[in-house]
């Protein structure tokens, strides 16, 4: 299981995902230079915007997803498809992002700045796509072996 080459892309994925769950990746500053406020989105919530929940659920969801794939080594054809839900997950997080910046874009009137950890879905995307297709492969080859006998 752990020296197939898609468990460490997986892995990868795990620990990305946690840690998007804890970091900052947005910030919204108010437009006025007097009464400047400053304050962090994350999955967990953020000061101004309450019921944050959408975005927290797609987070959690990309590291727990990633782990169950893990396990499915035995069963590759589950885990492509799981691993294309995944993909999709991981674009739909920023999907959610933007609608919780348009919120806070009506609702408080401030600028937004996208953090640096805002890019670790776009990283998780790339290697699930990754991690797809050396399942694929490892199908293919064990299909191939099983026509040979």
């Amino acid at each position: 299981m752990i020296q197939r080459i898609q468990t460490v892309y997986l892995l990868l994925i795990v620990a990305l995902g946690i840690a998007l769950i804890f970091l900052p990746v947005l910030q919204l500053v108010t437009p006025e230079e007097t009464d400047l406020q400053v304050w962090e989105l994350r999955a967990t919530g953020g000061a101004p915007l309450q019921g944050l929940w959408g975005l927290l659920v797609t987070t959690a969801l990309i590291p727990l997803l990633a782990l169950v794939d893990i396990f499915l080594y035995k069963k590759r054809i589950l885990q492509a498809r799981l691993n294309i839900f995944l993909a999709m997950l991981c674009l739909g997080y920023y999907g959610v992002l933007a609608i919780y910046i348009w919120q806070a874009k009506l609702a408080l009137g401030v600028d937004w700045h996208i953090l640096p950890w805002a890019s670790f879905p776009l990283v998780c995307f790339v290697l699930t796509l990754m991690a797809t297709r050396r399942i694929l492969k490892d199908e293919a080859l064990v299909r191939a072996a099983d026509r040979i006998r």
